[in-house]
C-alpha cells in the first residue's frame, strides 16, 4: 500500500517471489497471477506471490513448506518496517474535559438510524462497538487524519464491510453534548451527501445498472477517544470494528516508511458493488427486531432468561442485568447476551449498567424492568424494615432503570419502549402479601406517569401483569405458603384461572416482546394469569 509498492515489494523479495499488479479479484487476476508466475525470472524457486493491494500467497510442496515460507516472507517485511520510524501523527487540539464513549455512543447511534415509517415509528438502527488504544488514539486524533484516514481502505475486499471511508466527527466537549451533537449530526449528513454523490458518479461510469446500498458510514473516528464501528448485529459491528483496527496498524506501518495508498475510488467502488462480493455478506431477511438493543433486569431468573431468550429469537442484542454474578453468566451464555453485573437497588450501580451497555451495543431501545422479590406478612403487624427493603427492590429500582433508559433513549432520539413486570398484585392484592402488592401498585402507577410524560420523545410505556410463573420469585415453598394462604392445594393453586392452565416463564416473556413490537399501544396493562377477572382493568 504504497505509491511505488511495486518497487519496494521487488527490493525486498527478489528471487523468493513474484510481484502482481493491481486489478480486481476473478478470473483476470488468476490468469495474471499466473502469467507473472510463469513470466519471473525465478519461477524455478519462487516461493509466493505479492499480490499488490491484496495480500501475500506462498506455497509448497507441502502444507507446512507453504506455512514457513508464509512466516519467512512476513518476517522480512516486518523487519523493513523496523527501519522505518514509527509514525506518530500529531495531536490536534482537544476539548480540556471529554465527554465519555457512553456519553456519546447513543448520541451517534441515533444520528446513524433512519426513519423507514413514520407513521409506524420504525427505523433503521445500528449496533455500535467501540475500540480505543493509545494506538488508535493517536491516529483518530492526528492532525492529518483527514488525508490518511480518507484514503481508502486497506484492502480492497475491506470495502463491502466499512465502505470506502470513515466518517471523522468534532471531539466531543462533557461540557457540551448538545453542541456535539449538532456538529456530529452536520458530518454525518455530509457523509451521507458525499457516499450518494460517489454512487452516482461510479453508477453513471458503469451503466447506471446497480441499485444505491445505504450511506450511513460503518466506521466513526472520534478525536480522543477512538473508533465507534456500526453494523445490523453486534456480530457485523464487531467485524467492521476489527477490520477498523487493522486499518489503524497499517497505515501506520505505511506512513512510517513512506505514504499509504490505497486503490483508487473507481475500483473501490466496483468492488464494493460487484455481486459477488456482495455474496460474502450473505443477506438474508432482517428479523423483527434486528438492530435493537434490549435491556433485561432480573436476567438470572427465570422470567428475565426466558425474556431474553425471547428478544434474541427477534434478532435483538440483549443485555441481562442481575447481581447474582453466577447465575447471571449461566443465562447470558445460554442466549448470547452481554451479562453486567448490577444490584438495581443501587443508582449509581444502574448508571454505570447503562454505561457498559452502552460502550458494548451503542445505546438502548427496549428496557425489561423485571427483577422483584416478594416479601410477605399482615399488613398491619409487618416491620418498617421489611416493608421499606420491599419498596426498594419492587419500586425505586423500577424508578432507577426506568430513568437511565429515558436519558439514553432521549439522546439517540428514536423513541424506545420501557416494559415492566408489576404482577397482578398491582390490582389484586393477596392477603398477607401487602409487602410485596403495594411497591407493586406504586410501579404500575409509574409505568403509565412515563407514558404519559415521554410520550412526546416517541418512548412507550407499558406493563405486563402476571400471575403465579413457577420459578424464580415464586419458589416451591413460596407455592405452598400461598396454596396455604388461599386455602387450595398447590396444583389449583398454579391452575387457579379461568382457563385452568399453568402459566409460564415463556408465556410473560411473549407478552413483554408483543407489546415492544405495538408500536401504537402505550400506558396499558397486559395480563398473562389465565384468566381473572379480580385483576381485569376496568
Amino acid at each position: 500500500d504504497q505509491p511505488d509498492g511495486e518497487r519496494i515489494c521487488e527490493e525486498l523479495y527478489g528471487e523468493r517471489a513474484a510481484v502482481v499488479r493491481y486489478i480486481m479479484p476473478g478470473f483476470e487476476l488468476a490468469r495474471l497471477a499466473s502469467n507473472s508466475f510463469e513470466g519471473f525470472e525465478h519461477s524455478a524457486g519462487c516461493e509466493g506471490l505479492i499480490l499488490l493491494k491484496h495480500g501475500v500467497f506462498t506455497f509448497g510442496d507441502s502444507a507446512r513448506e507453504a506455512y514457513e515460507r508464509m512466516i519467512d516472507l512476513v518476517t522480512l517485511a516486518e523487519k523493513r518496517l523496523a527501519r522505518g520510524e514509527r509514525r506518530h501523527f500529531g495531536a490536534a487540539p482537544l476539548p480540556p474535559r471529554l465527554a465519555s464513549p457512553a456519553q456519546v455512543a447513543p448520541v451517534l447511534r441515533g444520528l446513524l438510524a433512519s426513519e423507514r415509517d413514520p407513521d409506524e415509528a420504525l427505523y433503521t438502527r445500528f449496533v455500535l462497538t467501540f475500540r480505543s488504544s493509545e494506538a488508535i488514539r493517536d491516529y483518530v486524533g492526528g492532525e492529518d487524519v483527514a488525508r490518511y484516514a480518507r484514503a481508502g481502505t486497506a484492502t480492497p475486499d475491506h470495502v463491502i464491510r466499512i465502505k470506502p471511508q470513515p466518517v471523522i466527527v468534532p471531539a466531543p466537549a462533557a461540557e457540551d453534548l448538545d453542541g456535539f451533537a449538532r456538529d456530529a449530526a452536520r458530518a454525518i449528513a455530509d457523509y451521507r451527501a458525499s457516499y450518494e454523490q460517489y454512487f452516482a458518479r461510479n453508477n453513471a461510469r458503469v451503466g447506471g445498472d446497480r441499485i444505491a446500498l445505504d450511506s450511513a458510514p460503518r466506521v466513526l473516528l472520534v478525536p480522543g477517544l477512538g473508533i465507534f464501528a456500526a453494523g445490523e448485529s453486534a456480530s457485523a459491528a464487531g467485524v467492521a470494528a476489527d477490520l477498523a483496527e487493522a486499518t489503524v496498524e497499517v497505515v501506520r506501518d505505511a506512513e512510517s516508511i513512506g505514504t499509504f495508498d490505497s486503490t483508487s475510488e473507481q475500483e473501490l467502488f466496483d468492488i464494493e458493488y460487484w455481486s459477488l462480493e456482495q455474496a460474502k455478506l450473505g443477506k438474508v431477511e432482517a428479523k423483527t427486531l434486528a438492530g435493537h438493543v434490549v435491556v433485561v433486569t432480573g436476567g438470572a431468573g427465570t422470567i428475565g432468561a426466558a425474556t431474553g431468550a425471547a428478544f434474541r429469537a427477534e434478532g435483538a442484542e440483549v443485555a441481562l442485568l442481575d447481581r447474582d454474578v453466577e447465575a447471571l453468566q449461566g443465562s447470558s451464555q445460554r442466549i448470547g447476551a452481554l451479562p453486567v453485573a448490577c444490584d438495581v437497588t443501587d443508582r449509581a450501580a444502574v448508571l454505570d449498567a447503562f454505561d457498559r451497555v452502552a460502550e458494548a451495543y451503542g445505546g438502548v431501545d427496549i428496557v425489561v424492568s423485571n427483577a422483584g422479590a416478594a416479601w410477605q406478612g399482615p399488613i398491619g403487624e409487618v416491620s418498617d424494615e421489611i416493608l421499606r427493603a420491599s419498596f426498594e427492590l419492587n419500586f425505586f429500582a423500577h424508578q432507577h432503570v426506568a430513568q437511565a433508559a429515558v436519558a439514553m433513549m432521549r439522546r439517540q432520539a428514536t423513541g424506545g419502549v420501557l416494559l415492566f413486570n408489576a404482577s397482578k398484585q398491582a390490582v389484586n392484592p393477596g392477603a398477607n402479601f401487602g409487602p410485596y402488592g403495594l411497591p407493586k401498585a406504586a410501579t404500575f402507577a409509574l409505568a403509565r406517569q412515563y407514558a404519559l410524560e415521554y410520550g412526546g420523545d416517541g418512548i412507550r410505556s407499558n406493563v405486563v401483569n402476571a400471575d403465579r410463573i413457577r420459578g424464580g420469585l415464586l419458589t416451591d415453598e413460596l407455592v405452598s405458603e400461598r396454596a396455604a394462604a388461599r386455602g387450595v392445594s398447590e396444583d389449583d393453586y398454579l391452575r387457579g384461572n379461568l382457563l385452568g392452565r399453568e402459566v409460564r416463564a415463556d408465556d410473560v416473556a411473549r407478552a413483554f416482546v408483543q407489546l415492544a413490537l405495538a408500536r401504537k399501544t402505550t400506558g396499558a396493562a397486559l395480563t398473562v394469569d389465565g384468566g381473572n377477572i379480580a385483576a381485569a382493568l376496568r
